[in-house]
């Protein structure tokens, strides 16, 4: 069958690979109804990490059940799944406190960029749906396997309370997921930070009641200027830059808090400068398995 795996910058190839089989218990095999690209991925297509060598890239999918191992239990053959980029098995002290993206037995989701996947820890990662989905639902679900989830987290790592002000820091998918999300959770003011019309637009549909194109310190001084010299409660970094984070922080009030999701490139802290500011950072790989009851 074909799949897809990035070699270096700008280097995609859709080429041979062997149809996967079950390796151990706990797998299960999936027929792929849709994959996508995610914004992770364009930081090894830009040149930003290391390529040493072939990586099978596919890790926001869903799909239809074809075979299971004999210890999978919750799904069977003929399901629809969504699945986590972190594999999990959900029942790990880790996984039972909310974080199954630090499981112990913790895996990242590759290869779904094909016909066929193999995935891991299939109990514990894949959730499914009560029938077949319409076609025009499948793009809807697989946004649920990360993107969705990932957004939310950043929203909820942010403490995103109802009444309170929430800025976004980032226009792309997860960015804009995190306006929807912020919306969902009932702020009443979202402040999204955006350059692109076309992005703004959807950001407004979303629910941002804000549009900021400016960047750095002019970033920050009209996020101070649109909350009276407060700054903001909460402020979801979506993009995983020194500026984009920088810009994070400083947009957030005392007491604040800062849900952090883009995957940090050349990103470094001031310790001092953190402890005056009095503000809380919690972020990472989206425990996207949390939020997933379909």
């Amino acid at each position: 069958m074909l799949g897809t795996k990035l070699y270096g910058p700008g280097d995609v190839r859709c080429e041979e690979v062997a149809e996967p089989k079950i390796l151990k218990p706990t797998d299960a095999i999936i027929k792929l109804s849709a994959s996508c690209i995610c914004g992770s991925d364009l930081w090894p297509f830009r040149g930003a990490n290391e390529v040493t060598e072939p990586l099978a890239m596919g890790h926001e999918y869903c799909g239809v059940v074809v075979e299971v191992g004999s210890a999978v239990k919750t799904v069977k053959p003929g399901q629809f799944v969504v699945g986590s980029f972190c594999l999990s098995d959900n029942t790990c002290p880790h996984c039972k406190f909310g974080f199954q993206s630090s499981c112990e037995q913790r895996e990242f989701m590759t290869g779904a960029q094909a016909p066929f996947a193999r995935v891991p820890l299939a109990d514990g990662t894949l959730v499914a749906t009560a029938q077949l989905p319409s076609d025009d639902l499948i793009a809807s679900l697989l946004a649920v396997s990360d993107v969705l989830g990932t957004g939310w987290y950043a929203a909820d790592a942010a403490g995103v309370q109802e009444g309170g002000t929430a800025v976004v820091v980032g226009d792309g998918a997860v960015g804009l997921m995190g306006v929807l999300s912020a919306k969902q959770m009932g702020a009443s003011r979202i402040i999204a930070m955006s350059r692109h019309k076309s992005r703004q637009d959807l950001a407004l549909e979303f629910g941002a009641t804000d549009i900021i194109s400016e960047r750095g310190d002019e970033g920050v001084a009209r996020i101070k200027e649109l909350t009276k010299g407060v700054g903001a409660d909460s402020v979801l970094e979506c993009v995983g830059t020194q500026e984009s984070m920088s810009q994070a922080v400083n947009c957030a009030r005392p007491g604040g808090k800062i849900g952090f999701v883009g995957v940090p490139h050349g990103v470094t802290f001031d310790g001092q400068n953190l402890f005056f500011q009095q503000k809380s950072l919690l972020g990472g790989p989206a425990p996207v398995r949390r939020y997933c009851r379909i």
